[in-house]
Order: structure tokens, then C-alpha cells, then sequence
């Protein structure tokens, strides 16, 4: 059995909130804190600082909001579940029903919905508490039965992500690259080659064979995995979004779905979308290659918070890109190919 939270039958029910919106938090927080047999030990209003609360604090319970910036709840769930199984109450508005329902398959306890009238509120309190008290009774080897039994598609959600954009010089730099790359990472890669459409296939083949991640060419709506490297289709725009359920997945995008993009696929359209769905967890990569495509993406990056590289002039066949990129002063590191895996690794095992 693994450590889970400490029995509350001798004490009061030690209980998180976490909730990015300050009014709906407080009025969780300020029901839980009028009973004596229940203590609220923390409110957070991002997943990343209430997940990291939680493996230190090991709380009771946790009432818990499902949109939130930085870690929504859907991942917060799931990485809690496999960390250290806990009970989980959904506090909801009028929402998605089937968000409701995707949380209690990643293991979440119950749900309540949250009034949007005043003439609700006592309902609200006596639900909140009753599923609260509900903990007492819980059989943690029960819980952590479920936690394992959560669909493991979403399981295999990256924590981390790069991206990678590269022109001249970039098939070989990119094999180098790669095939450094272990396969127990939870990263992602995704990348944007410039190359004719009837090539990417076969280049995402050959990538393939000496790679320990799974390579392939990206198609629309794919979901994107640990593991897992997608070239985008030459010819087409990749970038990635999120979805409702806390996913992942790609979109593969025609030229006239996208206005004002000099290069196809779009080096800075891939890094932009990866900065908006992954923020601080994102590192964008620019290789070898004539022009200047990835500057503005590397800026975005940095905007958002994640990590930047570009390959050094020692092992750049075309210095260009690399070079435009340096040049807007939003790079964090210049390396050569084999340094460039090595940062990698160190990035997505949160160093």
C-alpha cells in the first residue's frame, strides 16, 4: 500500500482547498472552517503549488476546482492519484457534465455543485460536509484500487514538452539529437523540420529507428504522449492545444487554415502554441537553418515562463537561426547537439 493521507478518525478532517477563483475558494474554506470536526489546512489557486502541498502536507481530503491555470485539475488529479492516493471532492459550477464524470474516472471521490443562487446555499453546506465526513469511512486500499484502475491514456499525458525547429542541417542534428534521449521521460517532442510533404514520413521513420522514443508524423487531433516525438507533415503547419479533460493533442494545419507565416511548417507558430498550452513546461529548441523563424517563438516561450535553447555556431551547419534567435535576447542556453540532449534530460526530470 502506498503512504497515503493519515487516518482522521481521531481528529478533525484535515482538508485542502484548492481553487484559482477567490470567491468560490473563500466560500469552501469558510463552510469547512465552522465545523469542529473539520480544519482546512491550506488554500491554493494553482494545481502545480496544491500538488506540491500535498505530497508535503498529506491532507485528509481535497476539495478540489477543475479549471485552473499552470495544472488544471483534471492532471492534478491524475498525478495525486498515482503519487499518493487521496480522497478528492469535485466543487463545480454549472459546468461540463462530462468533465464532472472524467474526474471521478481518474479517481476523484464526489462531486458537489457549487449555487449560482443564494436560495441553494444550505444544500450546498450539508452536501459539501456530508461527502467531507464521508472520509471517515473510507477505505484508503478501496481508493488507491480506483486510483490504478484510471484510464491510462491520460496517464501517459507528458509532464513536459519540447519543442524543436530546425531547416538546413537539421535532419542529422535532429538524429543526433534524439537518439541521445531516454525513453523513461515523461517529454513529449514535438518538431517543426522545414522539408518537402513527401519526405516527412520517411524522415520520421529513419528518425524512428535510432531513437528510443516513438517517432512518427503527426496527424490532426492526435493525442500527444510521453514518450513520443511528431514531425510535422511537410507542406502543413503542427502546433498543440489543450484539451477540456487536461490532454494533449496536435493539430496539423493547412496554409490557408493560417495567416502571415512565412515558413511552412511554422517554427514560430509551434512555439507559440506550446507556450500557451504548456507555459513554464515547455522548452523550446532552435537548430541549424537559414532565417530567422523561431525568434518570435522563443520569445513566447519565454513569456510564458519555460526554458529556451539554441545550438551553438561548433556543431550549427547554418548558424542563422540559432543566431536570430540569440539575437532577441530571450535565450537561456547555447550548446552544441550533444549538450543540447544532455539539458533536455536535465529539464524534463524538473532540473
Amino acid at each position: 500500500m502506498s503512504d497515503g493521507p493519515h487516518s482522521p478518525a481521531r481528529g478533525p478532517i484535515r482538508v485542502m482547498v484548492v481553487d484559482d477563483s477567490e470567491p468560490s475558494g473563500r466560500l469552501v474554506a469558510e463552510i469547512l472552517q465552522t465545523e469542529p470536526d473539520v480544519r482546512v489546512v491550506a488554500r491554493l489557486r494553482d494545481g502545480e503549488a496544491a500538488l506540491q502541498e500535498a505530497l508535503r502536507t498529506r491532507p485528509d481530503a481535497v476539495c478540489l476546482d477543475l479549471e485552473m491555470p499552470r495544472m488544471d485539475g483534471f492532471t492534478f488529479l491524475r498525478l495525486l492519484m498515482a503519487r499518493q492516493p487521496t480522497p478528492v471532492i469535485v466543487v463545480t459550477g454549472r459546468g461540463s457534465k462530462a468533465d464532472v464524470f472524467r474526474a471521478l474516472e481518474f479517481g476523484a471521490l464526489d462531486f458537489v455543485v457549487r449555487p449560482s443562487e443564494p436560495a441553494a446555499m444550505a444544500e450546498f453546506r450539508e452536501e459539501l460536509l456530508s461527502r467531507i465526513r464521508m472520509v471517515r469511512a473510507l477505505r484508503l486500499d478501496s481508493l488507491e484500487r480506483r486510483a490504478a484502475q484510471a484510464p491510462g491514456e491520460d496517464r501517459a499525458a507528458p509532464a513536459w514538452m519540447a519543442v524543436v525547429g530546425a531547416s538546413t542541417g537539421g535532419p542529422p542534428a535532429l538524429q543526433r539529437l534524439l537518439s541521445a534521449l531516454p525513453a523513461d521521460l515523461s517529454l513529449a517532442v514535438l518538431v517543426a523540420q522545414h522539408m518537402p510533404g513527401r519526405f516527412t514520413r520517411t524522415f520520421a521513420e529513419r528518425l524512428g529507428r535510432t531513437s528510443r522514443l516513438g517517432v512518427s508524423e503527426a496527424e490532426d487531433q492526435e493525442r500527444v504522449t510521453a514518450g513520443q516525438v511528431l514531425v510535422a507533415p511537410g507542406g502543413h503547419h503542427l502546433t498543440v492545444e489543450r484539451l477540456p479533460g487536461g490532454g494533449l493533442q496536435a493539430r496539423v494545419l493547412r496554409p490557408p487554415e493560417v495567416a502571415g507565416r512565412r515558413y511552412c511548417p511554422s517554427i514560430d507558430l509551434l512555439f507559440e502554441s506550446a507556450a500557451r498550452a504548456l507555459g513554464d513546461r515547455v522548452c523550446g529548441v532552435v537548430l541549424t537553418g537559414m532565417g530567422s523563424d523561431g525568434r518570435r517563438g522563443v520569445e513566447a516561450i519565454k513569456a510564458a515562463g519555460g526554458l529556451t535553447l539554441a545550438e551553438s555556431q561548433e556543431t550549427a551547419v547554418i548558424y542563422g537561426m540559432p543566431e536570430e534567435a540569440i539575437a532577441s535576447g530571450r535565450v537561456d542556453e547555447v550548446l552544441s547537439i550533444e549538450r543540447m540532449a544532455e539539458r533536455l534530460v536535465r529539464f524534463a526530470r524538473g532540473s
